[in-house]
């Protein structure tokens, strides 16, 4: 049977950086003693583009982020983990801008130009006691490369850094993000930064940062939730020189559909990879909110998780879309795979084996056609079992 949507030519090993970012990684004690907090620094100005969460309760770095990237210069981000400075008023407020300012002055550089972010527990005022104590000296500790350990610095749940290398002309792209749970991105996604030596204006950046989303952390759900820290940025330093625009676009767009894709495959208690392409839309937004609405389904997540073939919950799914008035069951066609299940009719019980062999895969691909137009998207999620229940549950003990 088919296989997923084959990856594009994205490295995930650094072979090459780009020219004038350093970084490091570190533990200051938040919660424990894993990785907590990180720095990537850019040795001259950079231009920069972001998107946010429209979460109505977004965290204080999400108002101080977008104050010191509103006008697309920046120099530095900082990260920290296992505490989301979400609902803490105007302390947390205060919290991520003594935070920029304390970098900024270890790096010699304007508080404004630097980027904070922060991704955890909800509701816990952050540490400043041990943040400030974390913070001197860290010009010393900058390195290139090891996006890896920066990439583990910024995760929770996680199970493992989620990163990815590529060549675009004589500038290299990089990109790292996290995410496991509280995953239904809305105009952006749950942390992701990238950062490139390739010369594109602010505006250019911030058009291709949106179409990249787009197509891919939009498209992705793991629970249905949307997280109040949910960011998206990219830097571009210009060391490198020129590069073709469509390339870059091109890029990064693949750069985040693969991280996209790593988010899902790692979501919390997932064993299961599901992806969802529906095609014969009246549109791409019609085909991009039918993708969604079978990724979301717990129903279609069960029993993709204990191999049910029962694909009459994809119908269910699509069939609640009762603002779709255009959908009509006898054109839809409902697939596993290669295995066609339903043609504006059943194809018969004596399918269900092959499904339920299908369905015992890691990777599982849902092919619905609407038969309307040439609309097309395509949504990734994971299955949902227990080990979601056990992971949340106990979160924060």
């Amino acid at each position: 049977m088919t296989e997923l949507t084959a990856a594009p030519l994205i490295l995930a090993s650094l072979e090459h950086h780009p020219q004038g970012f350093l970084s490091c990684a570190k533990n200051v004690g938040i919660r424990d003693e894993t990785l907590d907090f990180t720095v990537v620094f850019s040795t001259t100005p950079a231009a920069a583009a972001a998107m946010f969460t429209q979460s109505l309760f977004a965290g204080a770095p999400i108002i101080v982020g977008r104050e010191h990237v509103a006008d697309h210069c920046l120099q530095a981000v900082v990260v920290n983990s296992k505490n989301a400075n979400v609902a803490t008023g105007e302390a947390g407020i205060a919290a991520a801008r003594e935070t920029c300012r304390l970098v900024a002055a270890e790096l010699g550089i304007r508080p404004e130009t630097v980027f904070p972010s922060s991704t955890g527990v909800i509701g816990w005022q952050l540490p400043m006691d041990k943040i400030k104590a974390g913070i001197p000296g860290l010009r010393a500790e900058l390195r290139t490369g090891d996006l890896e350990t920066t990439a583990r610095a910024i995760m929770t749940t996680d199970t493992r850094p989620k990163y990815r290398c590529a060549r675009v002309g004589d500038a290299v792209l990089v990109g790292m993000c996290k995410g496991s749970g509280m995953i239904a991105p809305n105009m952006a996604t749950m942390l992701a930064f990238f950062y490139t030596d390739a010369a594109v204006d602010a505006a250019d950046l911030q058009r291709l940062l949106s179409e990249a989303v787009a197509a891919s952390f939009n498209m992705v759900s793991v629970d249905t939730d949307t997280s109040t820290s949910d960011t998206a940025l990219i830097l571009a330093n210009g060391q490198a020189g020129d590069v073709d625009p469509a390339q870059f676009g091109a890029t990064l767009r693949a750069m985040a559909i693969e991280l996209a894709q790593d988010i899902a495959r790692d979501g919390e208690g997932a064993g299961k990879l599901l992806e969802v392409t529906v095609t014969g839309a009246r549109d791409e937004a019609q085909a991009q909110r039918i993708a969604k609405v079978i990724a979301d389904s717990p129903l279609v997540k069960t029993a993709v998780a204990g191999a049910d073939p029962n694909w009459g919950r994809v119908a269910m799914a699509i069939g609640k879309c009762h603002e779709e008035t255009d959908i009509d069951p006898e054109r839809v066609t409902i697939a596993f795979g290669d295995l066609a299940l339903y043609q504006g009719r059943p194809l018969g019980d004596e399918l269900l084996p092959q499904l339920e062999r299908y369905l015992q895969g890691t990777d599982v691909a849902i092919r619905v056609d609407l038969g309307i137009g040439n609309g097309t998207a395509t949504a990734w999620g994971c299955d949902l079992t227990v080990g979601y229940i056990h992971i949340n549950a106990e979160y924060t003990t």
